[in-house]
């Protein structure tokens, strides 16, 4: 019986260990493969816009001294 305690103890251990290390994993790697993608599209996105309401704004000054 004595024998079988430190097993169970180490063994439970080692189980809860994996997983505890592959969720940390899973998270990198969705941090990795979704997050920084989708920030990175809407940081462009939003440069994208930014540069078309700027190029917006200076045709409407133009037609404005134009007129």
């Amino acid at each position: 019986m004595s024998d079988l305690v430190p097993i169970v103890y180490y063994g439970g251990a080692t189980v809860l260990f994996f997983f505890w290390i592959y969720g940390i994993v899973s998270f990198a790697l969705d941090v990795k493969n979704k997050f920084v993608p989708a920030l990175k599209q809407y940081r462009h996105n939003r440069a994208k816009r930014k540069r078309r309401q700027q190029q917006e704004d200076e045709r409407a000054e133009k037609e404005e001294q134009l007129y």
